[in-house]
């Protein structure tokens, strides 16, 4: 993964001021992934973009991660440091993106979901149906081919079970004990709004460094973002000290 320049993740942060959290989390998967094509990140499997992400906060931001969560026994705030790295590859490779289930004369192929599969389905009324027939590649039974409608319950189960062995990272959720009550506390990480807000409080103080500095020494916010941050905070320190 290539490091983005301060002036485009200042660019990306400003595209996302207008966006949803979707919109949010997509222009990041870009800046991870900018060998794909945009129309191709949001069909990733889910596991395979929360890996980049946690791969681009960790580029940025370094491997540790500090993480606050209310504990849901005594409402005592518990704050912990995880590693951006553990969750930062992928176990799916180019050709895992299919999973298959057999059962009783059942023949299915189903595609790990992505995103836009996610998004898609949330909308509909039954959206673990609408999810099952976006992402049904094939389905036969005794070699007659079936939709997905057809599939009875035990093995779409199957499917379920499949899908979440085979992708694991699409789910990354935290199972903390409490160190005041002891009792544990289940709770999701969103990587893309975790990584957001990072970059949203990096990008305030960035202009911040900018106005300070074009106002002591007159330089244009392209000089000053080209200048490395160690240099930056140098400048800085000596604009404290006059």
């Amino acid at each position: 993964m290539a490091i983005t320049g301060a002036a485009d993740l200042l660019a990306t942060w400003e595209a996302g001021l207008a966006e949803a959290p979707t919109g949010r989390a997509l222009l990041l998967h870009r800046t991870a992934r900018p060998d794909v094509d945009a129309t191709t990140l949001p069909v990733l499997p889910v596991g395979e973009r929360e890996a980049d992400l946690f791969a681009l906060r960790r580029a940025l931001f370094g491997e540790r991660m500090q993480v606050r969560l209310g504990c849901a026994a005594c409402g005592e705030d518990m704050e912990f440091d995880l590693d951006a790295g553990e969750f930062a590859r992928s176990p799916i490779g180019p050709d895992d993106s299919i999973v298959r289930v057999e059962q009783d004369g059942w023949d299915v192929r189903f595609r790990l979901p992505g995103v836009a599969d996610l998004t898609a389905a949330a909308r509909s009324a039954d959206p673990r149906a609408a999810l099952l027939a976006r992402c049904l590649v094939s389905a036969a039974r005794d070699g007659a081919d079936v939709t997905a409608g057809e599939l009875p319950a035990p093995v779409q189960r199957r499917i379920a079970e499949a899908v979440e062995s085979a992708d694991p990272g699409a789910d990354v959720t935290l199972n903390i004990a409490c160190p005041e009550c002891g009792a544990a506390t289940r709770a999701e990480l969103d990587i893309a709004s975790y990584l957001w807000t990072e970059l949203d409080a990096w990008a305030r103080d960035l202009l911040l460094d900018v106005h300070l500095l074009a106002t002591s020494y007159g330089w244009s916010e392209p000089e000053i973002l080209a200048l490395s941050p160690l240099r930056r905070r140098y400048y800085l320190e000596l604009c404290a000290d006059v």
